[in-house]
């Protein structure tokens, strides 16, 4: 059997086409959502302690994680390669599928978020504001453009990713800025005071801590396209590094500058940035900004699509060249030299759970399932990858590999906060929504889609190990 390792020697490897500036802009269109920083300012002040609680007990230990662990092993695969060195081939395989079954309920879900915010570029387009034929025709729409533009290759499809990552960083500036004219014309719209800050801790409260963790997923994607990665293991702590600090100032600054012009009980989870930018926008007379800001964001979103099914899409191609897929996932496209057929099977996939999450609730109910869904599926893989970062310190490592300040012992220690963040916050996805009416549905659909996913991933493992032995 072949290892990912040795894939990498191969007349099919991919392209380096990833520069060290494609790679900041990648990880930050795929480290900012726009969304949360929404969903956050519902949820009022406190929502500010909770980012900096997700930052330093979720973020920084990924962070760490992938920082030593991808310079460790730099070859494409990334999280797949780390858990399959530290558990085994199932570890690696498990990871890689449940990495890549995450992406079929957050396409869906980051793609409505995108058309609900695309219905501020035209004033009559309000009307569709609960259509659901919109938000499915428009999330397959924008699905088609993303896999078509990355089947052409990442030197086209990072067109889009860079377009998402710098339309993601523009509406948070006007939100800071028109938050700013807002607060020194009219004062500020939300108190900021010790009490209003303090998170709560009844369950519906923690129920938001886990979606605010979620927020700060997406530093590992990179890494799984190693051998795409011009000078990998150098470029990705410095990026990495870089495009944290972004993130992290995205995240907490726009927060604040949505409740200084907006109070919490304006704010709704879809449509919250853009109410925040049009409500203020009609308030300071700028309401010429109001399509173009609807625009970018609804392009940053797409991006960020873009970006996570690039990164998802390379996991079938490793798991296909160790022949626990079908052998058709490990080729290169013959002019393109990208691993379409694993891209083709998101987008069909994909595609399947724009329609199952809308069955039988509503829009906002149909996001907050695949918001929940997404969590379970994504959250595995990493409590693989910490427990790959604990298990694998007993590894030598050379002289260029960056270690996490500290050494082993430090090391171990971020492994574990990082294990039971992960872990945590995979117990409170399994929770309804306190608003959502249907809170069995919800449940099974949650409980029972994400256990299918688990479920078809270790049939295919198995039946793959069967055929490799034939």
């Amino acid at each position: 059997m072949s290892t990912p390792a040795a894939k990498t020697e191969s007349p099919n490897q991919p392209n380096a086409v990833m520069g060290f500036r494609d790679l900041v802009l990648f990880y930050v269109v795929t480290g900012v959502s726009l969304r949360w920083i929404a969903t956050a300012a519902a949820a009022g002040p406190s929502s500010v302690i909770i980012w900096i609680g997700a930052f330093l007990f979720f973020y920084s230990p990924l962070a760490l994680s992938v920082i030593e662990l991808s310079s460790r092993y730099p070859e494409e695969g990334g999280i797949y390669v780390w858990a399959k060195r530290g558990f085994g081939d199932f570890a690696g395989f498990i990871t890689a599928w449940t990495y890549w079954a995450c992406n079929l309920p957050y396409f869906p879900a980051v793609l409505y978020f995108a058309a609900s915010n695309a219905l501020y570029i035209r004033h009559d387009w309000g009307r569709f504001t609960d259509n659901t034929s919109y938000y499915i025709v428009f999330s397959l729409v924008a699905l088609t453009l993303a896999t078509l533009l990355n089947i052409v290759g990442l030197n086209v499809g990072t067109w889009l990713h860079n377009m998402g990552a710098l339309a993601m960083w523009i509406p948070v500036g006007i939100v800071v800025a028109m938050g700013a004219v807002a607060w020194h014309r009219y004062g500020a719209a939300t108190s900021f005071t010790m009490h209003s800050m303090t998170p709560g801790f009844q369950i519906k409260d923690m129920i938001f801590w886990s979606v605010l963790t979620y927020a700060f997923t997406g530093c590992e994607t990179a890494s799984i396209m190693g051998g795409e990665i011009k000078n990998a293991r150098r470029a990705i702590p410095r990026a990495l590094l870089m495009a944290g600090v972004t993130v992290t100032f995205c995240y907490i600054v726009g927060t604040i500058s949505v409740l200084v012009a907006l109070p919490a009980s304006e704010v709704g989870n879809l449509r919250g940035l853009m109410q925040a930018i049009s409500k203020t926008a009609e308030r300071v007379g700028f309401v010429g900004i109001i399509p173009f800001a609807a625009l970018l964001i609804m392009l940053s979103n797409v991006g960020a699509a873009g970006a996570f099914l690039a990164a998802g899409a390379r996991l079938p191609f490793v798991a296909g060249i160790d022949r626990y897929l079908p052998p058709v996932f490990g080729a290169l496209h013959p002019r393109w030299k990208t691993p379409w057929v694993g891209l083709l099977t998101q987008f069909v996939f994909g595609a399947l759970f724009i329609f199952l999450g809308q069955v039988g609730t509503s829009i906002k109910g149909a996001y907050d399932v695949l918001v929940s869904m997404g969590v379970i599926t994504y959250f595995i893989p990493y409590l693989y990858l910490f427990a790959a970062m604990f298990k694998l310190q007993r590894e030598p490592v050379g002289p260029d590999v960056i270690r996490v300040p500290g050494g082993k012992p430090v090391a171990r220690l971020v492994a574990i906060v990082g294990f039971a963040t992960t872990t945590f916050t995979i117990g409170l996805s399994l929770i309804p929504q306190p608003d959502e009416p249907n809170k069995l549905l919800a449940v099974i659909k949650v409980v029972g889609l994400s256990g299918l996913l688990v479920l078809i991933g270790t049939w295919i493992y198995w039946a793959g190990k069967k055929r490799a032995l034939r």
